[in-house]
């Protein structure tokens, strides 16, 4: 038994927000209100100062694992993920051997469920993730697929693709996609076209390489009525795309991560390969629009891409690095810099993406602070500043925000009513 005092609630699922105590008993909300009473020698947290809200969902994490566990592995992401407030991950498929076997998803399942936090996993959409045939969805599913997604990889076959939104609506679970036409793209990792790319000599990756796949795969999601997810938008015709879609298919989403919606392509300049992700940071006309489909809930999800690498290839020239970046340890810091201190999004609303939107599309028993639910929590001072400084939880360090101030210290992430993590 936990009893939580005084924290200033904010609950999207309800709309709930103000002081409340919070019991938890048993691994489960047992009260919500003011004035809670509980038996002599309950633990008790003073929450006055902080506020309180479901613990955080990132639907896309790579903790590379199996196959690249020096990067990350199980364990590191799930302490990278309570540090940052997150209760509930969902891993993507890209791993060695690929997540296309209900044996592989197993494993992971298995031994995600020893940590501190909720481990749940994608499969993927096409055996090996080649593109050729798809994967034994059904079976997947049964096994306890989060969802289908090659994320990584674009799903080029355009008649493959509609047979799995198909098949994925049948089951009832989304289908995540990564949208770069990799036939587009010379060098990845940087805006084509744009300032960056033509300082380092480069091509890059055109804005075309995605909103092309966008278009082509949102005709596809509107024809079959499937659940969709357009990942890690980062151009404002891709925005738009998708507005335009969830109007016909209201099933579709998009997500934001918070590099796409703080950074622009002179990051890239600044920080190097530090800033290298796919799809690349665009313009700052790119990411005022990433901001605008939040406000108006085009884009309905903040996902981190959490991507882990070592430091020695990191360090390894541009064209020859890996794309990626951590950002479970800074997601919630950003978005409250970026997004609500600025007046872009109320907290209500950016807490909506990074808690109940992602649990009901995703079908999760999350995100939400409620008699009977699960007891996840996540408490924070959202106007403390904290300097983000390696080493991380993470097992990897390659963050271009490193040396930069956010606000919002992390003072509890609480999972199944225990504390996963406490600053």
């Amino acid at each position: 038994m936990l009893l939580i005092r005084n924290a200033y609630l904010i609950d999207p699922a309800s709309g709930t927000e103000g002081i409340r105590d919070i019991l938890i008993r048993d691994g489960y909300f047992a009260a919500v209100g003011t004035s809670l009473e509980a038996p002599a020698g309950t633990p008790c947290i003073d929450a006055g100062g902080l506020t309180a809200a479901p613990g955080l969902i990132d639907t896309h994490s790579h903790f590379r694992d199996p196959g690249f566990t020096y990067k990350e592995d199980i364990h590191t992401g799930a302490l990278a993920a309570a540090r940052g407030g997150y209760t509930s991950v969902i891993l993507m498929a890209n791993t060695s051997p690929a997540v296309d076997s209900p044996a592989v998803l197993a494993d992971i399942l298995a031994r995600g469920r020893k940590e501190a936090v909720h481990i749940y996993s994608c499969a993927n959409v096409t055996a090996g993730m080649r593109g050729l045939q798809l994967a034994d969805l059904p079976a997947l599913a049964a096994a306890g697929a989060a969802g289908f997604t090659d994320d990584g990889l674009p799903i080029m076959d355009a008649a493959l693709l509609r047979t799995a939104f198909t098949a994925a609506r049948g089951l009832g679970l989304p289908v995540s996609l990564h949208e770069e036409d990799k036939t587009m793209i010379s060098q990845n990792g940087v805006n084509g076209g744009g300032t960056a790319a033509k300082a380092l000599g480069l091509a890059g990756a055109p804005r075309e390489a995605e909103i092309s796949m966008i278009e082509r795969d949102l005709a596809i999601a509107v024809e079959t009525g499937a659940p969709v997810c357009i990942q890690h938008i980062s151009t404002a015709e891709g925005v738009e795309l998708v507005r335009q879609a969830r109007r016909k298919n209201p099933d579709i989403h998009a997500e934001a991560t918070p590099h796409h919606f703080s950074l622009t392509e002179d990051a890239v300049l600044r920080k190097g390969t530090l800033a290298k992700v796919n799809p690349p940071v665009r313009t700052e006309n790119d990411r005022l629009a990433i901001i605008r489909g939040l406000q108006d809930g085009t884009i309905d999800l903040i996902a981190t891409d959490h991507a882990p690498h070592a430091a020695s290839e990191k360090e390894k020239p541009f064209v020859q690095a890996p794309s990626g970046m951590i950002g479970l340890e800074t997601a919630l810091g950003l978005a409250l810099r970026e997004l609500v201190r600025p007046g872009c999004l109320t907290m209500m609303q950016m807490l909506a993406c990074l808690t109940v939107n992602p649990a009901r599309f995703y079908h999760l028993p999350a995100g939400e602070v409620r008699v009977g639910a699960p007891a996840d929590l996540v408490l924070f001072d959202p106007d403390a500043e904290w300097e983000v400084t390696a080493p991380f939880a993470s097992k990897s360090d390659n963050s271009p925000f490193i040396g930069e101030k956010l606000p919002g210290v992390i003072r509890y992430t609480i999972c199944r009513g225990e504390v996963a993590y406490k600053q």
